[in-house]
């Protein structure tokens, strides 16, 4: 729980947005509560969710955007509610395996993340979850949602965009400085590009995410923010390119040197998983552009 936190919202038709501490960056995310004339949806259920008993009692149904831990936080004081998930994440929303297989790290990282997700983020399975797929509308009588499939961040990362409103809750394709997150086994850069390319077709008016950002109510500084945070992907690729300068590495190798986040920054075993996976999308993108060369099956130089 938040203590002594002033919680501040922000209403946008009929959504409005709980603002997470620190505007809602992770480990915390921001509430999105859709109501209608007929029913009432919450998108995600961040850290921030604990603390709103009597606004999330009014909710009808939930649905993720996608599946990951600091999405995840209410599941189980919502088990009296339908869940829906994108049909590619819903393994993971049912069963820790699911989950476990999603994420894909070692086992060490495996165990030391479920004891964190359980303390954090009150981490329960719901093997209730039902599938949702491309294109998925739900009526709460007078809006609409709709989820529109853009993967990359998960298999089954979706955007839900609110009808006839224009709302676009992008979900963890956040615009942070960070830039796009694809360090798990259910991730994929190149799904990651292709997203991007897409999103900036969007019948949208207003884009709202899940951290960082919050809501962007301008298509030209969504488009500017959208191009910054894209650009971490070249910024990435040129660091590896630049390690390989020295000579071959391994992926291990070059994820110890900072790729995706600051050298020194990686403080949990998660993490290293998640910055050697990134490092071998990047390689495979590399290698079929012939910019690397495998030496063997896991050491590389540049061309």
């Amino acid at each position: 729980m938040h203590e002594n936190v002033a919680l501040t919202t922000i209403q946008l038709g009929p959504l409005t947005i709980w603002v997470g501490p620190g505007r809602g960056k992770y480990p915390d995310g921001n509430q999105l509560i859709v109501e209608g004339s007929d029913s009432v949806a919450i998108f995600d259920t961040p850290l921030v969710s604990l603390e709103l008993d009597q606004e999330l009692d009014r909710a009808d149904l939930m649905i993720l955007g996608h599946v990951h831990e600091d999405h995840m936080v209410g599941l189980a004081r919502f088990s009296d509610r339908p869940l829906f998930v994108h049909e590619s994440d819903l393994a993971a929303a049912q069963s820790w395996d699911g989950l476990a297989a999603h994420y894909g790290y070692t086992e060490p990282a495996l165990g030391a993340l479920h004891e964190k997700a359980v303390k954090q983020f009150c981490y329960t399975p719901r093997p209730d979850a039902q599938p949702y797929s491309d294109g998925h509308c739900w009526d709460l009588g007078r809006v609409r949602v709709r989820a529109i499939h853009m993967p990359g961040h998960t298999r089954g990362h979706c955007v839900l965009m609110i009808e006839p409103d224009g709302i676009a809750f992008i979900g963890d394709i956040d615009l942070s400085s960070f830039g796009p997150y694809y360090g798990d086994a259910c991730s994929s850069l190149a799904e990651f590009r292709m997203t991007l390319e897409r999103i900036v077709d969007l019948p949208a008016s207003r884009w709202v995410t899940s951290h960082h950002k919050g809501v962007i109510d301008s298509r030209e500084t969504f488009l500017i923010q959208l191009d910054a945070f894209a650009a971490q992907l070249a910024r990435r690729e040129t660091r590896i390119l630049e390690l390989l300068a020295r000579g071959p590495a391994t992926v291990s190798e070059i994820a110890r040197e900072g790729v995706m986040y600051r050298p020194g920054s990686v403080t949990e075993a998660w993490m290293i998983c998640a910055e050697e996976r990134c490092v071998s999308e990047h390689l495979k993108e590399l290698l079929t552009q012939g910019r690397v060369i495998a030496i063997d099956s896991n050491r590389f130089m540049r061309a």
